[in-house]
């Protein structure tokens, strides 16, 4: 279990904090005729499930954020609750970001670390596009490092607790 679950909440939460900014300010800002350049069916699928994708990131990182605002705001604090939070955060937003439903970019680990961007688009796009994907993986990146043990740890400590009672 990671020795300090609340600077841990509160550090996701301010990394949510920043990324929610960057896609809202995003989204507000372009809508998809805007975004597609060439008219073709490729570029019109590609952009609105881009959209779509960045969305549903958007919901699951502001509804995080909220949740974990509450958990912090308590005061007594839930070590708990707080550890569900922090799963919901890897499960969620993290899987939410590097495995978009629409698959309009990917992570390619082999860029991982080369410094290039580990991001690989399915079509060129457009450079606020590029730019805000490639803005708010760092920010996922740092947030699946940092709760790396709710990927799989945190259910399987868990369940020998469970078994144990």
């Amino acid at each position: 279990m990671p020795a300090n679950v609340k600077g841990l909440a509160e550090s996701s939460r301010e990394k949510l904090k920043t990324a929610i900014a960057e896609l809202e300010t995003f989204l507000n800002g372009h809508a998809l005729q805007q975004l597609v350049q060439e008219d073709t069916p490729e570029a019109k699928s590609f952009y609105g499930g881009l959209l779509s994708d960045l969305r549903h990131l958007l919901v699951f990182s502001e509804v995080a954020y909220e949740k974990l605002g509450a958990l912090l705001r308590r005061p007594n604090f839930d070590v708990d609750l707080a550890e569900r939070a922090l799963y919901e955060v890897y499960h969620h937003c993290v899987n939410a970001f590097f495995y978009p439903k629409n698959e309009c970019y990917s992570e390619d680990g082999r860029y991982a670390y080369t410094g290039q961007d580990a991001i690989r688009f399915r079509l060129k796009p457009v450079r606020a596009a590029r730019d805000v994907v490639l803005n708010v993986s760092r920010i996922y990146e740092e947030l699946r490092d940092d709760l790396s043990y709710y990927e799989s740890d945190y259910l399987t400590q868990r369940r020998m607790q469970g078994q144990a009672k």
